[in-house]
């Protein structure tokens, strides 16, 4: 589980909301664009969808093993 936001975050980990991976992905599921994407967008979409993104990590836990 852990692996896949390493991954995800590479280049970005200290500050993840700059990640545009991240902000494509949650552009895609969200609707946000995300060269408007701010931080505060970002977090606020990580702790609203907080139970959906948990199953998602360990989806991908599962199908990377």
């Amino acid at each position: 589980m852990l692996s896949f936001l390493w991954k995800a975050t590479r280049g970005y980990r200290l500050h993840p909301w700059d990640s545009p991976y991240l902000k494509w992905r949650i552009e895609t599921y969200w609707g946000l664009h995300a060269e408007t994407m701010t931080a505060g967008d970002v977090l606020s979409f990580t702790w609203r969808q907080r139970a959906d993104l948990w199953r998602f990590l360990e989806w991908a836990a599962r199908t990377s093993s």
